[in-house]
């Protein structure tokens, strides 16, 4: 059996056989590049898991072959019994001229009455293994540079590669994936040893099972930084949509996020970012997409507006939202008396406006909170008077102008960008869960056979997580999201904060994909024992640079570096002179 492995950097089906191979005693010319090979010719006394990871995991093109060929029971016997006779003889003659013991005679024969011993009660198998080592480079100076750095790598694990010097055709050949053994190195290796060469714990993705094709909706996250291998990651594939990205201020999470939705519009998915800071308008502008600046003058979003789905149950559902949103206005939900009060007034306003539960009214012009206010004045309670004054900042104060007309958003478009920047901290977060709402009644109301992959992308997400009602709303969206065939990407530099909530772990537990950048030191005790994060992967976050963070995902965590194009590396950065933000 022969058992080819390429490392990261050469993935992909063989290469075609090359117009020109020259050979030479130091190396082989193959096409326009030279290759050298080494076979490993030492091995340690003892092994760990993994223990050929060095070797396929090196930072350049390397292909990695190992023959594999059982040796028959009834020969295995006889063969150590030779070589403990052998050892025993050595050490006897040792003994007989008064010499001091040779250590490694010593423990070879030891190791081999314990084989022999696993062997004869079938605990264990002896092959034949040859393990080769093929360097490729682009010119002889950087093969002889590659080369040393090969056997640098098998050095760190006490393994010693020999080159195959005017055996370097045969070496090619011996580590293509034909199966032919030219070279015939081999050592003999017990069952135990060769299973731990295989990288059965690789830092990489797991591969799809024998026989399975992936579908080719992955993204690129970036770049594995243990294997230097690919990191591509497909979110529509877990049993979520959901996504949470942590990370303190200028770790790189804004530039991470902008990447995946630049790769998930060229696939077709429609996206919508909640921006607080205006930090995805180059973006849609680059797409052709839509940037709604609320706070800017004549930009309206009127809360009241129907969704387009006409559902039985759509005013009431509009009613519930009015509630929530108005929680979020006064900052807590009103007492009971006033919550009573504002429930009639929503169904009078609406009333007064013609709309009613005849789904032939709801495509009238919807009434305005001004409306809802004044509804309220009017009614004789004490308790809906109280509201109404509690209300007049948000209806002719200084925090109208977000409500004071109809809605003059654009909708329909694959990239919608809703900026905050414009508003005041008083009203973002009412901003933030009034732009929700509009994303969501468009993702609820399209026709379940008709509906395209919808990424919703909220952006410094503690900004709504603070208010009981904003998370409450958007925990409901997490929930709902893979239904409508839509994702949630949740992102905050309060890992703190978000986690010390239920709602808040609620959202991290609803997601799927979670990708964590570096962490403050104050926060990192309480991400570990959320995400249950060994001592290393803690230290790495702490000291990550800016671009590199962890996926964890159920049980695969990978470290990455986020990576991109000079194109999209102009888009994504936050500030000038930045490399990323």
């Amino acid at each position: 059996m022969t058992l080819s492995m390429r490392n990261s950097w050469r993935a992909g089906p063989p290469m075609p056989s090359p117009a020109v191979l020259k050979v030479s005693p130091r190396h082989v010319q193959v096409g326009d590049g030279y290759a050298a090979t080494f076979a490993v010719c030492g091995y340690p006394a003892e092994v760990g898991p993994a223990w050929l990871d060095p070797l396929l995991s090196y930072p350049g093109r390397v292909d990695v072959a190992v023959h594999i060929a059982p040796v028959a029971p009834q020969l295995a016997a006889p063969m150590l019994q030779r070589q403990r006779a052998r050892l025993e003889s050595s050490r006897r003659l040792d003994a007989d001229r008064g010499r001091l013991g040779d250590p490694m005679t010593e423990a070879a024969a030891d190791d081999a009455a314990d084989l022999a011993d696993r062997v004869a009660r079938g605990a264990a198998k002896l092959f034949e293994v040859g393990i080769y080592c093929t360097v490729h480079a682009r010119t002889p100076d950087e093969l002889a540079t590659v080369s040393a750095g090969v056997q640098s790598a098998a050095a760190s694990v006490l393994l010693d590669l020999q080159p195959a010097t005017f055996r370097h055709q045969q070496g090619w050949i011996a580590t293509l994936p034909v199966g032919a053994d030219p070279l015939r190195m081999r050592r003999i290796l017990d069952t135990t040893a060769l299973a731990a060469a295989f990288p059965l714990a690789s830092a990489d993705l797991p591969a799809p099972p024998p026989g399975a094709v992936a579908a080719p909706d992955g993204v690129l996250y970036g770049v594995n930084t243990t294997s230097n291998g690919v990191l591509l990651w497909n979110r529509w594939a877990q049993d979520n949509h959901n996504s949470v990205v942590l990370a303190r201020s200028g770790a790189g999470k804004s530039y991470f996020v902008k990447l995946e939705v630049l790769r998930h519009l060229y696939q077709g998915t429609t996206v919508a970012v909640i921006d607080p800071e205006d930090e995805y308008t180059p973006l849609a502008a680059h797409v052709g997409g839509a940037v709604v600046q609320l706070g800017r003058p004549g930009v309206r979003v009127n809360p009241f507006d129907l969704p387009s789905d006409h559902r039985p149950d759509t005013l009431t559902r509009r009613g519930l939202f009015l509630h929530t949103l108005i929680s979020v206005m006064l900052g807590a939900p009103p007492p009971p008396a006033e919550r009573a009060a504002l429930d009639r007034a929503i169904t009078a306003t609406y009333a007064h406006a013609g709309i009613n539960v005849d789904p032939a009214t709801w495509t009238r012009p919807a009434p305005l909170l001004r409306d809802l206010a004044a509804t309220l004045t009017d009614d004789g309670d004490p308790a809906a008077g109280h509201l109404a004054a509690r209300l007049a900042p948000w209806t002719a104060g200084n925090f109208a102008g977000l409500f004071d007309g109809p809605t003059t958003t654009p909708t329909g478009t694959h990239l919608t960008v809703w900026s905050l920047r414009h508003l005041s901290d008083e009203l973002r977060t009412v901003g933030t869960l009034l732009a929700l709402d509009a994303v969501w009644s468009g993702i609820d109301a399209s026709a379940p056979g008709a509906r395209r992959r919808q990424l919703v992308v909220v952006d410094e997400a503690w900004l709504l997580m603070r208010d009981g009602e904003g998370a409450r709303f958007l925990f409901r969206m997490a929930k709902a999201a893979r239904k409508r065939h839509a994702g949630l990407c949740v992102i905050t530099q309060d890992a703190a904060d978000v986690l010390s909530t239920d709602l808040g772990q609620a959202v991290v537990a609803n997601a799927a994909t979670q990708v964590l950048m570096r962490q403050a030191t104050q926060s990192i005790d309480t991400v570990t024992e959320a995400f249950g994060l060994t001592a290393g992967e803690a230290r790495m976050l702490l000291a990550a640079p800016r671009g590199e963070g962890l996926l964890v995902a159920g049980r695969s965590r990978i470290p990455f570096r986020c990576v991109g194009s000079a194109a999209e590396h102009r888009i994504a950065v936050t500030g000038i002179g930045e490399a990323t933000a």
